[in-house]
């Protein structure tokens, strides 16, 4: 009896290690809720389809792009399937670390990757990425600001001048700014004030034009309007959940958590309009095979399963609001909570002024602190418009082309 016990223990042994493992590493999905839903209600399902394991991590697109460097220069490939940011894209395809996945997609007749991100995740006609996870971004509105909203306000059709009077109505009305953007350097604010910018015809992220100074100007006049702990910000989610502030346009995603945390406090609807229209930073990550995995075939059916596109609208939808770039997956949508947040986000996609995050920084994250810097500076300590300012940091802005 003992010796059968131990063949058996054996065998599983033999079994648990002999399921082929695929290693998926991640710059979209960070935050613990986006990451446990997709690994519960997105990777488990694939992992009992094909009877495989997944092992589903999170880093910043720099780390992806160094681990796999390495792996390429020590010729030990462990990193399957990345998933990185349109920036980072040509980097990847310079350097040879992708497949080009044109010939296996060509065959997958049920969905069609919307078009506008091919710019970014195709290159000289070969596929090399698959769009997954677009954002635009959206107005989020708790409805006790409703008491101070002008009348001639439709928040469907909210303009950047309406929204900054209303603001600056709720902080006369109850003696502090109930506006949240991301205070903290290096988060959100770029994306923020760039969507202004775009509103005002602007060529964000540069300064040195009229629609970025349109844009300084408007968040000049709601100085008034920001939380008295914005500094504090690294993520406008927690702010609003908490009721301590009231009014934001933020990530599409992250707007989308708030409202279905609490779906009849909060109003959500499209980025606000300026004179050029309703402008909105926009972006996209990708799904791609990294070159000399040992285990192409299910990497492979991993892409095509992520990108189909009823899973593709349930992951999206699931982690707050991403819009699912697949055309199909539009006719999934319904009438629940999420289905709104994409809806409204699909509006701002087809309808707006967009603009992406071009592959000719040398260093984004401090063109992210040029913002940072000039908010803190301008608005929230001299509370002064410097129009001089914005040209003194175009310098800057130069100095980090490539």
């Amino acid at each position: 009896m003992r010796k059968v016990f131990i063949v058996l223990l054996v065998l599983m042994v033999v079994f648990a290690f002999s399921v082929e493992t695929l290693v998926v590493t991640s710059r979209l999905w960070t935050p613990p809720t986006e990451k446990e839903f997709i690994i519960n209600e997105i990777i488990k399902p694939f992992e009992e389809m094909y009877n495989v394991k997944v092992v589903f991590q999170t880093m910043d697109d720099e780390s992806i792009l160094k681990q796999v460097a390495v792996q390429e220069q020590t010729g030990k490939i462990t990193t399957d399937v990345v998933i990185v940011y349109a920036s980072k894209m040509p980097e990847w395809v310079e350097k040879g670390y992708v497949v080009d996945l044109t010939p296996y997609v060509s065959k997958w007749t049920d969905r069609t990757f919307s078009k506008g991100f091919d710019t970014m995740t195709v290159f000289d006609g070969k596929r090399y990425f698959l769009p997954v996870g677009a954002d635009v971004y959206l107005t989020l509105i708790n409805k006790k600001a409703l008491q101070y909203k002008p009348e001639d306000v439709d928040i469907e059709n909210l303009t950047w001048e309406q929204l900054a009077e209303w603001a600056n109505l709720v902080a006369q009305g109850e003696g502090e700014g109930k506006f949240a953007v991301t205070g903290v350097p290096m988060k959100s604010l770029i994306y923020q004030i760039g969507a202004i910018t775009l509103s005002y015809g602007g060529d964000w992220p540069n300064l040195d034009n009229p629609g970025a100074v349109a844009a300084w100007y408007l968040v000049y006049k709601m100085k008034d309007a920001f939380a008295p702990a914005v500094k504090t910000y690294d993520d406008t989610r927690p702010p609003m959940k908490r009721e301590e502030t009231w009014m934001t346009v933020a990530h599409s995603a992250r707007v989308g958590e708030v409202y279905k945390s609490n779906p009849t406090q909060f109003i959500i609807a499209p980025a606000p309009k300026g004179p050029a229209g309703r402008g909105s930073v926009a972006g996209t990550s990708g799904l791609a095979i990294v070159k000399g995995t040992k285990h192409f075939d299910l990497a492979l059916k991993f892409l095509e399963y992520m990108t189909r596109p009823d899973i593709i609208l349930k992951s999206h939808k699931g982690t707050g609001g991403f819009i699912p770039p697949v055309d199909e997956a539009i006719n999934y949508l319904g009438d629940d909570i999420e289905d709104q947040v994409v809806k409204n986000a699909i509006k701002v996609l087809k309808e707006g002024v967009l603009s992406y995050i071009a592959p000719t920084w040398k260093d984004w994250g401090q063109v992210k602190l040029v913002y940072d810097e000039i908010f803190k500076k301008m608005i929230l300590e001299d509370k002064r418009f410097e129009p001089d300012l914005l040209e003194f940091y175009q310098i800057k802005i130069n100095s980090l082309k490539k």
